[in-house]
């Protein structure tokens, strides 16, 4: 059965352009919300994201510049950077590594186990080792195609593949994290334009990082809702078989 308090959060969350600047937000508030996020889905357990939490109000007024002016990012209680890290691939696979044989307690791997162990050993490598030459991309290529030619197989080879996934699962974790923010009673501004350049200089990030999206967290005001909301009909988008 639906939860009422899930379909009164959903249609709570809009995308809130102006904030009250006399209502402050807890940082517990952001904390909280922060955890839920690190418990969102994610390709493979593999958690190559970052979220990067700008608390400093001189920090803040910088991001507004760097988010082109945007009015959200002007005066946001709160603004978070959610980053994806695909460069970490070889700690974040010896961390789930690190987890499964500590469970073992000394006991030898069971079938679950033994799995667990060749995937993060083996199979993330596979997947995400890289070298100047290419040689790596051009290995999974030839290996999708000519496994594809057979039976289904997953179409996985380049940098370009690399970045959809690690994308797509930092997104699901700043969905989670709007979504928590608007049960904890508050208002989230997702902001996709800005200068990623500056914005990961300003991060001191590396150059394998990459800028998902940056969420303003506030009270929101009535006319930072620009209009109704609406959306294309279900039976234009939901596609039955």
């Amino acid at each position: 059965m639906l939860s009422e308090n899930f379909e009164q959060i959903i249609q709570k969350r809009r995308s809130n352009r102006r904030f009250d600047e006399n209502t402050p937000v807890e940082d517990g508030v952001v904390e909280r919300s922060l955890k839920r996020a690190i418990l969102s889905p994610n390709s493979s357990n593999m958690q190559l994201w970052e979220f990067h939490w700008i608390q400093n109000p001189e920090k803040r007024a910088e991001f507004h510049t760097l988010c082109l002016g945007q009015s959200a990012a002007k005066n946001p209680p709160h603004l978070v950077v959610f980053v994806t890290r695909q460069d970490l691939w070889k700690q974040r696979a010896q961390w789930n590594l690190n987890r499964i044989k500590e469970g073992l307690n000394g006991k030898e791997p069971g079938k679950l186990e033994k799995r667990g162990l060749q995937y993060y050993g083996q199979l993330m490598p596979l997947l995400y080792r890289q070298d100047i030459f290419g040689i790596f991309t051009l290995i999974r290529k030839g290996m999708c195609f000519f496994m594809g030619l057979r039976k289904p197989f997953m179409r996985f080879g380049g940098m370009a593949d690399q970045r959809v996934m690690v994308h797509k699962s930092c997104a699901l974790a700043a969905q989670t994290f709007m979504l928590s923010i608007a049960a904890e009673g508050f208002d989230t501004c997702p902001m996709e334009g800005f200068d990623a350049v500056r914005v990961k200089k300003a991060l001191n990030l590396p150059s394998g990082a990459e800028i998902n999206m940056i969420v303003a967290v506030g009270q929101g005001t009535e006319e930072g809702v620009w209009g109704k909301r609406f959306r294309v009909p279900y039976e234009d988008v939901v596609v039955k078989y």
